[in-house]
């Protein structure tokens, strides 16, 4: 007799073991009250496979040769990729005025390296690309922005580099028409802001890519930490801070804190926000 029963509907348990499955895969969490978005949004994923149910769907994903993709294309119908150009206007420009001149000052090696960690599309890694462009005083330097994201459909959208008019709501028109070309189907980015940026799919839950990266100067993670349970919090935000290097930044959404979770990083009041920085003690860490 199996263990649960067969159905197009979650069963309570069937909800339980596909909930941790995704948890100990990426770090997203669902809650108890999440039990109906569950089965409304990954019954289209039954129905594509041809499956018998959420049973049959469980084993799918638990041992597949296509489950790491298929975990992947679940992480567009569970979570919502909203994003544009140029998203929160005063940590960009203290990104700008502040940081960047101050690790130029510091950096002996003429190399900025920034990491976009749930990126979606890639409008994000794009305007910073787009931000030192503007600035212009990069003559002799190597500026590396990667850009990733957990979603293989949305890495192939910010591949691909066209956009509709939503991406643009928070553009001024001098961006538009210096790094976009008009195409079917909305604006291409220019090459020479596709240049700067490297996209790839990874899951902040994937040491042994993350080891890859290498070091980085910069991180932003925006909106992207409010979908983990306070554990998966401390996993990705520990391996944060081993990616940057000492004196490097860490920027989070304005809605997001590292409050109750480490004591490794400083919180920095700049002249037009607030950001995290690696402190280079060794007296901070996780807080248990």
């Amino acid at each position: 007799m199996p263990f649960f029963e067969p159905g197009l509907h979650l069963t309570e348990e069937e909800f339980r073991l596909i909930r941790d499955l995704i948890y100990h895969h990426c770090g997203l969490f669902f809650d108890d009250d999440s039990k109906y978005l569950l089965d409304r949004r990954l019954l289209q994923r039954v129905t594509l496979h041809n499956l018998s149910g959420f049973r049959e769907y469980y084993q799918f994903l638990k041992y597949d040769r296509a489950k790491e993709q298929e975990i992947s294309d679940i992480m567009d119908l569970l979570t919502t990729n909203e994003t544009y150009f140029f998203r929160e206007a005063f940590q960009l420009r203290a990104f700008t005025d502040e940081i960047v001149p101050e690790l130029m000052k510091l950096k002996r090696d003429r190399t900025l390296r920034i990491w976009s960690a749930g990126c979606s599309t890639g409008e994000e890694p794009y305007t910073i690309a787009m931000l030192f462009l503007e600035m212009g005083c990069f003559d002799g330097w190597r500026i590396d922005i990667v850009g990733s994201d957990i979603s293989h459909r949305v890495v192939q959208h910010a591949r691909k580099g066209v956009y509709g008019k939503a991406s643009f709501r928070a553009t001024e028109e001098r961006y538009l028409k210096r790094f976009f070309t008009e195409t079917e189907g909305g604006y291409r980015i220019n090459d020479e802001v596709r240049e700067l940026v490297t996209v790839s799919q990874m899951n902040l839950f994937d040491q042994n890519r993350l080891a890859l990266l290498g070091k980085m100067d910069v991180i932003f993670c925006r909106n992207v930490i409010i979908y983990f349970d306070e554990a998966s919090k401390k996993k990705v935000i520990e391996a944060f801070y081993n990616t940057l290097r000492g004196g490097g930044y860490l920027l989070l959404g304005h809605s997001e804190s590292l409050m109750n979770i480490t004591t490794s990083f400083a919180l920095k009041h700049l002249k037009n926000d607030m950001v995290y920085q690696k402190t280079n003690s060794t007296g901070g860490g996780v807080v248990t």
